[in-house]
């Protein structure tokens, strides 16, 4: 897929879902880009349409020692943020032929938006969950969210 192709709002919406689908989570434009808040308070992943470069991507915030991990192993899907990437944040590139959507919807090792270490982002989602008497984690995820491209 080349930069630029129509088929990128789709994944856009996939990564919007899997956010939306987190308890107490919020987007709101920070940065001219679309960005999903944990509690209306703590970003925990924004999008990059173009942000600093040419390419689409959307940047999250990951368990400790995950960014090294994905940016080593497979650089044509992962990458280390602008401003973001010294604090262990993931950039995952939408504009490739395949994105590995299990991954990033947490469903391997080496989770990203939905990951099980203390984030700011997932403290805050624990500690509105606890106080609305939800889970603290996301639902299931299936159908046009899950799966592969």
């Amino acid at each position: 897929m080349a930069p630029g192709d129509g088929r990128l709002g789709p994944r856009l919406a996939r990564v919007r879902a899997l956010c939306l689908a987190l308890p107490a989570t919020e987007e709101r434009t920070s940065h001219g880009e679309p960005c999903w808040f944990a509690g209306g308070k703590k970003m925990f992943v924004m999008a990059a349409q173009r942000h600093h470069d040419e390419r689409v991507a959307f940047w999250a915030a990951a368990p400790e020692g995950v960014q090294g991990s994905l940016v080593a192993a497979e650089p044509e899907r992962y990458f280390r943020p602008p401003y973001v990437g010294t604090r262990g944040w993931v950039g995952v590139y939408l504009d490739i032929e395949v994105v590995d959507w299990d991954r990033v919807a947490g469903g391997r090792r080496g989770r990203l938006a939905a990951g099980r270490a203390e984030t700011p982002g997932r403290r805050a989602r624990r500690r509105l969950t606890a106080q609305l008497g939800q889970a603290p984690h996301a639902p299931a995820v299936t159908g046009a969210v899950g799966g592969a491209d």
